[in-house]
Parts: C-alpha cells; sequence; structure tokens
C-alpha cells in the first residue's frame, strides 16, 4: 500500500485491517485484558461464580479503571457465543 503525502511505503503491519486479512489471529481479546481478576478483586465477588449483573452495571458508571474495566466486561459479555 502507498501512502499518501510523501510518506512512502507502509509496513503491512502498520496497514489497519491488514492482519485479519491476511489471515491474522482475531484473538486480540486476550491481549485487551492485561490485568485478568482485577475487577473481580475490586468488586469483591468470588472466584468461579459469575459478577451478578447489577453489581457491574453499577460499577459501570463509576470513574477511572474500575469503571473502564467493567465496561469492557459488559463488552465481552455480549461476545459469549449462544447468547
Amino acid at each position: 500500500m502507498r501512502a499518501s503525502r510523501g510518506m512512502g511505503d507502509m509496513k503491512a503491519s502498520k496497514v489497519p485491517g491488514k492482519a485479519m486479512a491476511k489471515g491474522g489471529k482475531a484473538n486480540w481479546i486476550k491481549g485487551a485484558i492485561k490485568k485478568p481478576g482485577a475487577l473481580r478483586a475490586s468488586l469483591g465477588a468470588k472466584k468461579g461464580e459469575p459478577i451478578p449483573a447489577g453489581k457491574l452495571a453499577k460499577a459501570a458508571k463509576a470513574p477511572g479503571k474500575l469503571g473502564q474495566r467493567a465496561r469492557f466486561a459488559q463488552v465481552l459479555k455480549g461476545f459469549k457465543k449462544g447468547k
């Protein structure tokens, strides 16, 4: 791909969408979760049990990292198969 305005050739890794088009792995979620279990620990939910939806919704309104993690968990919840 040729970039505009004199930027020269762009590497395939820098071109948006190229990794998926060339058969790149679609496992971006694994890399997006930096600290597994941090949301569960901050909410005080027991390991092995699902986080209640009401508790997750309340945490999603919180500012900072807690809110970010809760909102991301809500997004990932929609990706579950069979739901």
